[in-house]
């Protein structure tokens, strides 16, 4: 059984290889071993991704250690999967529509068990090292940006950095209301919002603020689906560029699926699930 469904991963796939940079498939003096196919390559990326064990665990014969990662690091220097996920954004924008009237902010502290150059002591987890990923979404959860940053950094501060990446976006609302916890309960948060223009919608320190009681659920739900993917869970990547890579990845499958759930009651096309993903 793949690690993503076929529905999913195969339109993520043709959109990735049309952005591949061009390159000859074998050494022109017909001396080296075939070049691994790209395809092959991504495929083992996707295990990686959702299962997060090592890259020596999911090498086989079609594909070494090694070449995984020197692929992800070309990969990575050429900027593909940052310029899929601006598609896959841009696409959903296009065809279902991004709700912007309501975003919501949150963090979420994971484990760095190999240190880093984002590793943190993580408050949560007895000073282990931890990661911390703060993620922007819309009103429906999709995720819209995400930073990187210690566990041991308190969420208020990054929350200019993380409202940077709507910076993506063609065009923004005038009103927008951001949707907060109480965590972010500050003066200088409500001078941030304010010179943004946004309304802010923060739960207020010292009242209980059961979470269906607002419409920041939707960004837990956006991490759950994030930890869905073990590599982000538990990662053992020092890189910052590498980091950004999976992060990337990670949304990316969780747009198209959305996508393809949204879409799958609204359109026709050839390939269409027989059911709803």
């Amino acid at each position: 059984m793949p690690a993503v469904p076929l529905s999913i991963i195969e339109p993520i796939w043709e959109q990735f290889a049309v952005l591949l940079p061009d390159r000859e498939v074998n050494h022109p003096l017909g001396c080296h071993n075939p070049r691994i196919p790209d395809r092959v390559v991504f495929d083992k990326l996707v295990q990686v991704l959702v299962f997060g064990c090592a890259y020596s665990k999911i090498a086989d014969d079609s594909c070494s250690a090694t070449t995984i990662r020197r692929r992800r690091d070309e990969w990575i220097a050429s900027g593909v999967m940052e310029s899929l996920r601006r598609i896959v954004l841009d696409a959903y924008d296009r065809m279902i529509g991004l709700d912007l009237s309501d975003v919501a902010v949150d963090g979420c502290i994971t484990k760095a068990p190999c240190g880093g150059e984002k590793a943190g002591k993580s408050p949560v987890d007895r000073g282990k090292q931890g990661i911390k990923r703060s993620v922007v979404v819309d009103a429906n959860g999709i995720p819209i940006g995400a930073i990187t940053a210690p566990a041991n950094r308190h969420d208020s501060p990054l929350l200019d950095e993380t409202l940077d990446t709507l910076g993506i976006l063609r065009e923004l609302p005038e009103r927008m209301s951001a949707h907060l916890d109480r965590g972010y309960d500050h003066r200088s948060t409500h001078e941030k919002l304010r010179d943004r223009g946004f309304l802010a919608e923060i739960s207020q320190r010292g009242k209980s603020a059961p979470l269906t009681a607002t419409k920041r659920w939707v960004v837990e739900r956006t991490n759950s689906w994030n930890n869905a993917h073990k590599k982000l869970v538990w990662c053992t990547e020092r890189v910052d560029s590498v980091i950004d890579f999976w992060i990337a990845f990670s949304g990316v499958i969780i747009i198209v699926r959305r996508l393809i759930r949204k879409g799958w009651t609204r359109y026709r096309w050839e390939g269409r699930p027989c059911r709803r993903p």
